[in-house]
Formats: structure tokens, sequence, C-alpha cells
């Protein structure tokens, strides 16, 4: 996967993100449709915490490999 693909993965993420926060009732959070709306939230932020790990793990075999 390369950097723009990451990139754009994210950027999706995020438009997830703000898109479920207003969907949330502040008033009910765990209720009805606004506990779907936290399940995709929270979704969003584990599929960005996987990218940037991802990512992370992509440059220390670039160092690992450039060092052999």
């Amino acid at each position: 996967m390369n950097k723009a693909l990451s990139i754009i993965l994210i950027v999706l993420a995020i438009g997830l993100i703000v898109y479920n926060c207003t969907l949330i009732d502040l008033e009910n959070p765990l209720e009805g449709n606004s506990l779907i709306a936290l399940i995709g939230v929270f979704a969003s932020l584990c599929a960005i915490v996987l990218l940037l790990i991802y990512n992370t793990s992509k440059k220390i075999q670039k160092k690992v490999e450039e060092d052999k």
C-alpha cells in the first residue's frame, strides 16, 4: 500500500468520524442511532490507528533493509 492510499483512507476515516459525530444525540448517547454512531466513531478511530501503525512499520522495515 503506497502512502497516497494511506492518506486517502485516513481522510475518509476522519470524514466518517465527523459525519457520525453529527448523528450522536448528546442527551441519550447510548440509545438508538446514537449508539450506532458512537460505534462508527470508535471504528474509524481504530482504522486510523491501524493505518498509522502500518505506516510506522513500513518506515522501520525500510530502515532495517537499508542497514543490511
